[in-house]
């Protein structure tokens, strides 16, 4: 059952603690709000202010566990904290062995840095946690996608779409890639796990998948050089640096051009699409 009250006092209290400085947010001179304001935590966990205002005054529905784990997210909440609020909403807290869905504060905050620059975070199951404007221009919305379909490498080998926005020259190689990559984490977190139960779905679902499954590839790496195909802007060639987080199981993805290049230009481009994604989305929840 969700507690109303203390819910919305642990809302409040912890948007007042977070400063603007914490998220990315240039403050203002005129900026008399002591913390976030609830249109800024709003937009950070991309959910309407409006719904928002209302879990602060204890008024709102229930929230979903997708959206409470957003919520948690946007306010930068530790491990503990999370946990707090999930059971504040009426949600048994998440097994800590999925723990890897959460973002750790420390991780959010180098992504908050990152708001013109295509990034994001994803777990060992390829699943995309959150990403910047930046990069939904780029790779579009990673992180909308429900059941096994939010795994990349499930999507890989169920959903020819997927594959549109990288050269198919590299297409093998994307694939053989993810496919070590997720047997390592199968093994790692063993029989029953949601790791093994993806791969189990991809057997049965996918001959491409099952072939390279059975080749058995363990420790192939990406390029540091990736190549996609934009419908917008075009080719371009990108370097993608990538910070590990080995408490949570988590990796950052930093996509950056040389500049001068025509990739540079083009990612200059792609900046403009996501701001203009914010704008629309900020309308839209209003």
């Amino acid at each position: 059952m969700i507690e109303r009250p203390e819910l919305a006092h642990f809302l409040r209290t912890r948007r007042e603690a977070l400063q603007p400085e914490d998220v990315g947010i240039i403050r203002g001179p005129r900026r008399r709000t002591s913390g976030l304001r609830r249109e800024e935590v709003a937009d950070l966990a991309g959910m309407s202010t409006d719904y928002y205002a209302r879990l602060e005054r204890g008024r709102a529905p229930q929230p979903s566990e997708q959206m409470a784990g957003a919520i948690a997210r946007g306010l930068r909440l530790s491990l503990a904290e999370r946990d707090y609020l999930f059971r504040l909403t009426g949600h048994s807290a998440p097994q800590r062995e999925i723990r890897a869905d959460h973002v750790s504060p420390g991780l959010m905050r180098v992504l908050d840095r990152l708001h013109d620059t295509p990034a994001q975070v994803m777990n060992r199951l390829s699943e995309t946690l959150v990403q910047t404007d930046c990069a939904r221009a780029l790779l579009g919305d990673q992180t909308a996608y429900t059941g096994l379909a939010r795994s990349l490498v499930y999507r890989w080998f169920t959903d020819p779409s997927v594959r549109s926005i990288y050269p198919e020259a590299d297409h093998d190689h994307h694939g053989r890639t993810y496919t070590a990559g997720f047997r390592a984490a199968t093994v790692d977190q063993g029989p029953g796990s949601r790791a093994a139960q993806i791969a189990e779905r991809l057997l049965q679902e996918s001959e491409e998948f099952a072939a390279v499954w059975n080749d058995h590839e363990i420790g192939l790496r990406h390029t540091e050089q990736k190549r996609f195909t934009h419908a917008v802007v075009g080719e371009l060639e990108l370097h993608c640096q990538v910070l590990m987080d080995l408490d949570q199981a988590q990796t950052l993805l930093v996509f950056t051009a040389t500049p001068g290049t025509e990739s540079y230009e083009k990612l200059q481009l792609l900046q403009v699409i996501g701001g203009q994604q914010l704008s629309s989305r900020a309308s839209s929840s209003g």
